[in-house]
């Protein structure tokens, strides 16, 4: 038993330790509710954007807009109608056997234990044809999905990053090669070869109005094909579990009409335009020295390999893997709140004084 010179000799350490707790407690609860406050109304115009085909984002249940998709969302059809009905039929047997009472003339008798015997051998045989129905039908529907009616007319690399895509547009002639981040553009009624690769550790890339999913996994290649019927944008997302942030790491598919996604590759494939004004000169060399690192500006001396390409960064609809629009105001609070609004990603919450601000925010404008 604690003596009472003892207790009252430690309270001060006791109060001091429990403020530090409580203190601790409100700045990650603090630091919590900034996160959720800045996602919140940072994001809700991106959630806004992204039902461009009138239709919920991920609503692929009732959707699907390519010939990769379609046949899937018609087996989840098949698939509903059989649970919805075995749990209508389980629930009218469960419902008679709890209203159902023996004859009142002997409650207590037993009927022969076979008597059961023949039901139990319908629902076997029924179930049994009726999984294996299921199972033929699932492989049929694979089949289907394999591989495109047709060539693919273009061919994409898409490596996952935690907690980005990093996606190159495959050429013969390299020099028309080029990379970009989170956001992909096709061509409508134009099948698409993907390969997909992990840079880090396993991830999943779905598409799920356009295709089903498949794993990327390091040290692998898988294949998928998209193939677009409608013009739109349609929203991706990682569905293997790669890290805190892995709710967090989307992507976009912009399906154009032939002529403008042409219009957009060769945009694409220019190296950014130098502009010689004096702010942007100073947030040009900003970029060089606090950015180049890891981001590559082709036409500039940043040539990192770690982040997203920023050549046509105001290209983009979404920045931070479909986090938050592309707007001025939104990409100075990723650069400087990074880790509040996507704790753990690679991407440092940066420092800058209100002018360096302006300088960089001037630069990052002029890459369309």
């Amino acid at each position: 038993m604690l003596k009472k010179e003892t207790f009252i000799f430690n309270l001060p350490l006791f109060a001091s330790a429990l403020m530090n707790d409580y203190e601790s407690r409100f700045r990650h609860f603090a630091a919590v509710k900034y996160s959720f406050f800045s996602i919140g109304l940072a994001a809700a115009p991106a959630n806004t954007a992204l039902a461009e085909n009138g239709v919920a984002p991920l609503n692929y249940f009732l959707h699907s807009h390519g010939p990769a998709a379609t046949p899937t969302m018609y087996l989840g059809w098949v698939f509903a109608a059989l649970l919805a009905a075995i749990f209508v039929i389980i629930a009218l047997l469960l419902a008679g056997a709890v209203f159902r009472k023996r004859p009142t003339e002997d409650p207590r008798a037993i009927g022969r234990e076979d008597e059961g015997m023949p039901w139990i051998y319908i629902g076997t045989g029924v179930s049994t044809c009726i999984l294996f129905a299921l199972a033929i039908y699932t492989l049929v529907t694979l089949n289907v999905i394999a591989k495109p009616t047709h060539a693919p007319g273009l061919t994409l690399t898409v490596t996952g990053y935690d907690w980005w895509w990093k996606v190159e547009y495959e050429d013969d002639d390299p020099a028309l090669s080029f990379f970009t981040a989170n956001e992909i553009h096709i061509p409508v009624g134009v099948p698409v070869l993907v390969k997909l690769k992990s840079a880090d550790v396993i991830h999943a890339f779905w598409v799920p109005m356009l295709a089903g999913k498949t794993q990327m996994i390091p040290g692998l290649t898988n294949q998928q094909w998209l193939q677009a019927d409608a013009e739109g944008v349609y929203r991706g997302q990682c569905t293997q579990y790669c890290g805190v942030q892995h709710a967090h790491m989307g992507l976009e598919v912009v399906a154009q009409s032939a002529a403008e996604f042409q219009k957009w590759q060769d945009a694409q494939r220019k190296t950014a335009v130098a502009v010689s004004t004096i702010d942007i000169k100073a947030g040009k060399q900003l970029f060089l020295e606090r950015c180049a690192g890891c981001h590559t500006i082709r036409g500039t001396e940043a040539v990192g390999a770690h982040a997203p390409d920023l050549t046509h960064l105001k290209s983009r609809r979404l920045i931070a893997a479909g986090l938050l629009t592309n707007t001025p105001d939104n990409l100075v609070q990723w650069i400087t709140h990074a880790q509040d609004l996507k704790p753990g990603a690679r991407m440092p919450s940066m420092v800058l004084t209100a002018t360096e601000i302006s300088a960089l925010s001037a630069f990052l404008s002029t890459l369309n």
